[in-house]
């Protein structure tokens, strides 16, 4: 019997623009920094703890887990993966293919296009119309896509998913 996997593939929070910093170094914003809380709330409350976070080093990445992490999401291991900055969906998908046979829950945090592109590649476009929608209308940052798999991850291929969810958590803005 094939073992029942979950990835979430989350793209990392807003950054901040304008600074006269490598792309690879910019920081989240004020916004970014609330949404990565909103980030945690949503693991959270749907009782999403990973085995794995597979990060990308850009610092946006980092901070989002991070950020996520002291607003209470947990995780058994957070591995920061230079493969993942800049990655195609093909790339993201021989690093989750290198996942760890134990690990049931694994959250990728990269960038777009690649995790959208990735999210398309795991999951056939059948079942509910909606999530596609939302996620073909925009992917934004913070946007959170959540699938199953069934299968051991060297195995994963194309079309071997099935998308569950599509949330994009949010921050509130102080009154």
């Amino acid at each position: 019997m094939a073992v029942k996997r979950t990835i979430v593939l989350l793209r990392h929070a807003k950054s901040a623009w304008g600074l006269d910093v490598p792309d690879h170094e910019r920081p989240l914003s004020k916004r970014g920094r609330r949404d990565s809380i909103a980030v945690a709330e949503h693991l959270l409350d749907n009782e999403i703890r990973p085995d794995l976070v597979w990060c990308s080093t850009a610092l946006r990445s980092r901070e989002t887990w991070e950020r996520a992490e002291k607003a209470g999401a947990k995780a058994s291991e957070v591995s920061y993966d230079d493969h993942l900055y800049e990655a195609v969906a093909h790339e993201l998908m021989k690093v989750l293919r290198k996942t760890p046979d134990e690990v049931h829950t694994v959250l990728m945090i990269g960038h777009s296009p690649g995790i959208p592109d990735l999210v398309e590649k795991l999951a056939p476009r059948k079942g509910n119309k909606d999530l596609w929608n939302r996620m073909d209308t925009k992917y934004p940052t913070s946007g959170l896509a959540t699938l199953s798999y069934r299968g051991d991850w060297p195995e994963l291929a194309k079309q071997s998913a099935e998308l569950l969810g599509f949330d994009v958590p949010r921050g509130k803005k102080p009154s």
